[in-house]
Parts: C-alpha cells; sequence; structure tokens
C-alpha cells in the first residue's frame, strides 16, 4: 500500500516540502524519510486518515530535526531550525504545491532552456535521461542544466508561489510547455497513463486559475488525445495507429468537452499555437471514418501553426498531413529535408519509412525502419516496427502513419 501511495504521492510530498523548506535537496532528504518512516509506523499505528498531510508533517520535523544536528557546527542553521518550527500547520489537501512548483521553476530569472528540464525533473519525477531524449540532447548535458537551475532558485530567493495575475503571462510559455512535455510522456509510455493524469488535472486548474485562449487549447488538446487511449492498443498491448482504430472506443465524453473548449480557444485576433494543434485533433474527432478525414483543411491549420512555431517536428506533422492530401511521394521529398534536424527523433524515420512502403519502395522503406527501430525507447512502438519490418516481404495493405499530435 505504501508503495503505492509513494507512486502516486510521492511528487506532491515532495513540492510541498520545497515550498516549506525553501530547498530541494533538503525537501527530497525529508520526503524519502517520511515515506521510511510510516513503513515502520503504520504496520504498528495504523494508515492515518490523511496519509499526504501525515507524510508531509513527519517529512517537515525531519527535516527540521536535521538542521538542528548541522546547526552544532554553523550557528547560522539553528535560525533556520527556529522558523521552520514556527511555521503553521496547514491543510496540505487544498494547497496545491505542485502547480505553485511549476512556477517557480519557470520564473523569468531562469533562463528559458532551463526552465522546462528543471521542473520536469523536480515537479513530474521524469528521470534526466527520459528529458534528454526529448530535447534530443545527452543526459550530461541536461543533468548540468537542472543543478543550475536548483541553484539559481537558491540563489536569487526565488519565492515558492503562483504569481499575481499581472505577472501570469510571462511565465504561461513555460508553463503551458512542461504541463505538454508531461502529458506526452504518459502519453507516449502506456505504462504511465498516470503523467497524462496529472498533466490534465494541473492544465484543467491553470485554465481555472488563468483562462487565457492558449491554456484553454492545450487542454483541449489533451482531452482530445486522452479520448482515443482506450483504441490505441490491443490485447496485447500492441499499438493501433489513428486510422486502423476502433472509432466506438473513442471517449465521446471527453471529446465533446475537448470540442467546446476548442471553440473557446480559437478566439480572435490571435490564435496561439496550442489552439490550433487542439483545432486539428477536432478534425480528426469530428471524422467518422479515416475517408472523412478533412486533410485539406489540417494542411491549411499546419501552415498557420508553422507561423506560431517553425519547429521541425511541427514540419514533420505538416508533411505527413501533405502526404495524405497529395500522396506518399509528396510527403517523402518534405521529410527528406528535414533528418538533418530530426535525426535522432524515431518517428520522423517511421514515418518516411511508411510512405516509402506504401509506394512499394521495400529497400528504401527497410532502411527507414530500422532507423527508426534503432532510436526508439518504448517496447511497443518496438514490436510494431518489427512487424513492419517483417510485412515488407509480403503484400501489406496501405497504411496511414500520423505522427507528432496524432501519431499515438
Amino acid at each position: 500500500m505504501i508503495e503505492e501511495l509513494y507512486e502516486k504521492e510521492y511528487r506532491r510530498v515532495f513540492a510541498t516540502l520545497v515550498r516549506l523548506l525553501g530547498d530541494f535537496d533538503l525537501a527530497e532528504e525529508a520526503a524519502q524519510e517520511a515515506f521510511t518512516v510510516a513503513v515502520e509506523r503504520w504496520a504498528q499505528d495504523g494508515v492515518p486518515s490523511n496519509p499526504r498531510a501525515w507524510l508531509v508533517s513527519t517529512g517537515r520535523f525531519k527535516a527540521i530535526d536535521a538542521i538542528r544536528r548541522r546547526a552544532r557546527f554553523d550557528a547560522n542553521l539553528q535560525k533556520i531550525a527556529e522558523q521552520l518550527e514556527q511555521q503553521p500547520e496547514e491543510d496540505y489537501e487544498v494547497v496545491d504545491d505542485r502547480l505553485r512548483l511549476i512556477f517557480t521553476c519557470c520564473h523569468p530569472a531562469i533562463t528559458p532552456n532551463v526552465q522546462i528540464p528543471l521542473t520536469l525533473r523536480e515537479v513530474c519525477g521524469l528521470k534526466t535521461e527520459e528529458i534528454a531524449a526529448a530535447f534530443l540532447t545527452t543526459p550530461t548535458t541536461m543533468a548540468q542544466r537542472i543543478v543550475r537551475g536548483k541553484a539559481k532558485i537558491r540563489g536569487a530567493g526565488i519565492p515558492y508561489k503562483v504569481p499575481e495575475s499581472e505577472d501570469l503571462p510571462e511565465r504561461l510559455e513555460s508553463v503551458l510547455a512542461v504541463i505538454y512535455l508531461v502529458y506526452n510522456e504518459g502519453y507516449s509510455s502506456l505504462a504511465r497513463s498516470d503523467l497524462s493524469q496529472e498533466a490534465i488535472r494541473l492544465a484543467r486548474l491553470l485554465a481555472e486559475l488563468l483562462p487565457d485562449p492558449e491554456s484553454v487549447g492545450l487542454l483541449a488538446l489533451m482531452l482530445l488525445q486522452e479520448s482515443r487511449r482506450r483504441a490505441r492498443t490491443d490485447e496485447n498491448g500492441d499499438l493501433i495507429l489513428l486510422d486502423d482504430q476502433d472509432r466506438g472506443l473513442w471517449d465521446q465524453g471527453l471529446i465533446a468537452e475537448g470540442l467546446a473548449l476548442v471553440d473557446r480557444a480559437l478566439t480572435p485576433p490571435e490564435v496561439g499555437a496550442y489552439a490550433l494543434q487542439a483545432a486539428i485533433s477536432a478534425l480528426h474527432a469530428r471524422a467518422a471514418t479515416p475517408e472523412d478525414t478533412d486533410w485539406r483543411r489540417i494542411v491549411a491549420l499546419y501552415d498557420l501553426l508553422l507561423r506560431a512555431d517553425p519547429s521541425p517536428i511541427i514540419q514533420l506533422n505538416r508533411a505527413v498531413a501533405v502526404a495524405m492530401r497529395d500522396g506518399a511521394a509528396a510527403g517523402i521529398s518534405l521529410i527528406e529535408g528535414l533528418l538533418e534536424p530530426l535525426r535522432d527523433y524515431h518517428l520522423a524515420h517511421a514515418a518516411l519509412a511508411d510512405m516509402h512502403r506504401r509506394l512499394g519502395q521495400t529497400e528504401a522503406a527497410r532502411t527507414a525502419y530500422e532507423k527508426a527501430l534503432e532510436l526508439s525507447r518504448q517496447e511497443p512502438e518496438q514490436r510494431f516496427l518489427r512487424k513492419r519490418l517483417a510485412e515488407l516481404s509480403k503484400t501489406a495493405p496501405a497504411s496511414r502513419l500520423i505522427v507528432g499530435g496524432e501519431s499515438r
């Protein structure tokens, strides 16, 4: 039971302790000690009525004890311990410290290329290797960024709080990016659906706190993607591509909520990147069959999206949409021009392989599939790619591979 609670509550307990103690490392040590004490105490005394509050309170007192022990060698720590002891007990069920900590990590004093990795590691618990892969960099480089971010928060005395309303917009872009990266990690890793649910929960809080069109657009995008979760895999856990999914399994409640939010997010005069991605997902959600998909409008939306976010991955998504509208050959020429910036992105090679396969270009397809398999991290994706490689020597029906926001 404690192991299950650890998986579910550790990051929330940690976030609250960071706010109370003002130090990442001390909070992590305190959280670990609290769970250790729980293993010993709860077996004898039973589980408390509010386990999270018990863990936070125990961790706080453990931290104070640790500071007092160290105060024997550093008199300055004695004052810190006294200040921590004077803090009032709180209702830890009401305060959402994870959202508070996200805003702390996304403070303008922290450089943009550090904000998001720091938040993913310290708030959401993603491994440094996972974050490095998402940013197409090395774990060593990413670890250095995270250490710099924690040092900046400590050295600059950045407060652990949700900013005032007038300061929210300047941090919104980074906060939205963090929440979406958390969602994607949970969506891509079928075993980490908890991350997706947590991201959606945080997005709901953010949309309520700041009902900006982009906040609403991000929530809409995630709900529409989440609506397809049950249809994405078969009984063996193997991936099912969008066009092959049983659309009767799509969650119509999430779709209805997402579509309503898309209408709110598409607010002139300026429409943001998340709202546009949500609008693309909405077109897929509205299509009763794959053949009903309006690829012309999807390409047009990607054209607009590139103005807001001219990233290689968005260009890749657009290339696949163009291939669905104009044919695989048109998609190949576009994707080949993106292979340098996306050389380590497995879905780029998988999309290219699928287009070669649809044109009967077996050897080119095989080479691209093998590269995608080499780069893929998820076992279900690897099984899918191995299956495609095995099918190349046979006659296989054409299939559509959609990447990015609709790949999964």
